[in-house]
C-alpha cells in the first residue's frame, strides 16, 4: 500500500468522523440551580468519554470513537460557559422562571409543569422550557387567569416555587 493511499484514507476517515456541532439556541441560556449542576455533570461525562477514546491505539478508530464525545464536549462547554443562573422565584403571585404551575385545559385535563431552561426541559418528567409556547403565555400570569394557546384556553389553578 502506498503512503499516498494511506494519507488519503486517513483524510477521508477524518472527514467522516467530524460531526457538525449540536445546535445552540439563540435564546439566553437561563438555568435553575439543578439545571446548572446537570450541565456541569454532562460536561464532565463528555470529557471523561472523550479522554477514554485517547487510549485507542488505531488512529482511525480513535477518531470514530471520539466524534460523539468531542461534539458533546464542545456543546456542554458552551452551555456551561453561557449559563445564566436564575434564582428560584421569591413569590407565588405570578408564574415566573422556576415556578411550578398547574393549569386546566378546555378538555378537562389538569397539567402541572415546572418552567426551566431549555437543556433541562423534559415534558414527560413535568418540566417545560421557558421558551415553549405554553410557558411563554403563562409567564407573568396569576392564579385564576385564563390564557389562550392556539385554539385552547388554559386556566391557572396553582403556582408554587
Amino acid at each position: 500500500m502506498s503512503v499516498a493511499f494511506v494519507k488519503e484514507e486517513s483524510a477521508e476517515t477524518a472527514a467522516e468522523t467530524l460531526l457538525p456541532d449540536r445546535a445552540i439556541s439563540p435564546h439566553p441560556n437561563l438555568v435553575t440551580e439543578a439545571g446548572l449542576k446537570a450541565l456541569e455533570m454532562q460536561l464532565r461525562q463528555a470529557r471523561e468519554a472523550y479522554d477514554a477514546t485517547n487510549a485507542i491505539e488505531d488512529v482511525n478508530e480513535r477518531r470514530r470513537q471520539a466524534a460523539n464525545p468531542l461534539r458533546d464536549l464542545r456543546y456542554f462547554a458552551e452551555r456551561v460557559r453561557s449559563a445564566q443562573l436564575v434564582p428560584d422565584p421569591t413569590s407565588n403571585d405570578t408564574v415566573a422562571f422556576g415556578s411550578t404551575v398547574t393549569f386546566s385545559r378546555d378538555d378537562g385535563r389538569v397539567q402541572t409543569y415546572r418552567i426551566v431552561g431549555e437543556d433541562e426541559a423534559d415534558p414527560k418528567a413535568g418540566s417545560i422550557s421557558y421558551v415553549s409556547p405554553v410557558a411563554r403565555i403563562l409567564m407573568g400570569e396569576a392564579v385564576g387567569d385564563v390564557v389562550g394557546v392556539g385554539d385552547q384556553e388554559l386556566e391557572i389553578i396553582a403556582i408554587s416555587a
